[in-house]
């Protein structure tokens, strides 16, 4: 029987929410954890990306004690879904799915920050500004080499978690990333409308009604805008519209909407060279007057997307975490989601079996049991890409009575909610 010597039980690799968030739910657990960032707190300008955080990852973060610590909390209770120059629409609410709020609009930044300032309270040796160059297992054991302050250093440990968005996998033995590309790029911003939203039509008025005043309070007191003064009650809809370019979403952020904006590469280029009046009036001409006229816009970003996902997700003493497991899609908002998902549910079988940390058969559970939720999530997300983004007129006809139809039938529409919310296990 060989015995081996090792730094950590744990090496994270990437100090993203999803690496910090594995560390976190490590916290008193016994488990010896080394994080490993290669930058540091990002400045709240680099990254205005806003996060659509379903219902299910709400309740992880407070297991987390992170949640309470975030600054502006915007509830989602209405999701308005269309499709341009189509009769069909689906109007979900928080009642579908008998939960409080369907999903919740945070910045990714206040996620990254509230995070980190949690790992300072614990014991996770976390160090920033280390770039890892190197991984492998050799005897059975992961082994990590990484830069940091001048230095290269090396450190070990039973199980390595990458974290990283996918840098390293091309480094891990037996995991092929398989990369499929929209060709499309989202375009982000924080923009005002004139009103903050049209009330669903008259055949779901009447629960929607019911839900915004049951939940009036618990909006104004989830909804936090800086500390200054009293939340603003409102109805909190979001909106994906699907058109032939990609869809475009809206969803609610204090007094304002968080823009997602699915468009060509050439598009995207030209739409983020416009001054802000010509931005505006074309986001209006492209969405529509549901919300009235866009008034004002801040900061905007553009990114290419595309479909990237590891199979399998674990090899010898590694587990793929994250992104660095399934880059998706934003069209549905599941990517963060999921990988958060991923990092609880690894901790629970690092917890639940400590003397099999990094061993064969826990890095099978842990597979098996993210299989379905990943593999779902990737499919569900590519699926509506293909169904929503284009104009062939049959799949028009079928996407616009699919709409229709799902407004009509209350089972099917707390199905669809709450494997959103919850995974595929719903």
């Amino acid at each position: 029987m060989n015995i081996h010597h090792y730094d950590y039980d744990l090496i994270i690799i990437g100090g993203g929410p999803v690496g910090m968030a594995l560390a976190l739910a490590l916290r008193g657990s016994g488990t010896s954890v080394l994080l490993l960032e290669a930058r540091g707190m990002p400045a709240k300008t680099e990254d205005s990306r806003p996060l659509a955080l379903s219902h299910g990852s709400r309740l992880i973060l407070q297991r987390l004690g992170v949640w309470d610590a975030l600054p502006e909390v915007t509830p989602i209770l209405t999701i308005h879904i269309s499709s341009r120059g189509g009769f069909g629409r689906t109007v979900l609410t928080a009642d579908d799915a008998g939960v409080p709020a369907l999903g919740y609009v945070v910045s990714h930044h206040d996620v990254f920050r509230s995070m980190h300032e949690a790992l300072q309270n614990c014991n996770v040796d976390y160090l920033e500004g280390a770039q890892v160059t190197r991984l492998e297992t050799p005897a059975g054991l992961g082994e990590v080499e990484f830069q940091h302050g001048g230095i290269t250093k090396k450190v070990t440990a039973r199980l390595l978690a990458v974290a990283d968005g996918g840098r390293l996998t091309g480094q891990i033995e037996g995991v092929t990333q398989h990369v499929h590309d929209y060709q499309q790029w989202a375009v982000v911003a924080r923009v005002k409308t004139e009103r903050f939203g049209s009330l669903p039509p008259a055949a779901v008025a009447k629960p929607f009604t019911a839900a915004l005043s049951r939940s009036a309070k618990r909006t104004s007191q989830t909804t936090k805008v800086n500390g200054n003064g009293p939340a603003r009650t409102q109805p909190s809809i979001a909106y994906e519209r699907f058109t032939p370019d990609g869809p475009v979403a809206l969803l609610p952020s204090g007094d304002r909407f968080a823009l997602v904006w699915t468009v060509s590469p050439a598009a995207a280029q030209e739409i983020l060279a416009l001054d802000d009046t010509a931005f505006l009036a074309r986001l209006h001409g492209h969405f529509g007057d549901r919300l009235g006229k866009f008034i004002e816009t801040g900061k905007r970003a553009g990114f290419p997307l595309a479909l990237k996902y590891a199979a399998p997700v674990t090899a010898c003493r590694v587990v793929l975490i994250g992104n660095a497991a399934q880059t998706l899609h934003p069209v549905a908002g599941q990517g963060f989601n999921l990988g958060l998902r991923d990092a609880w549910e690894l901790a629970e079988e690092i917890i639940a079996s400590p003397a099999d940390i990094g061993a064969p058969v826990m890095l099978a559970r842990y597979g098996d049991k993210r299989q379905t939720d990943s593999s779902v999530g990737r499919i569900f997300t590519d699926s509506l890409i293909k169904l929503f983004s284009n104009d062939d007129l049959v799949l028009g006809v079928l996407r616009n009575s699919g709409l229709s139809a799902l407004d009509c039938l209350p089972q099917a529409k707390r199905f669809v909610a709450r494997r959103m919310m919850f995974g595929a296990r719903g």
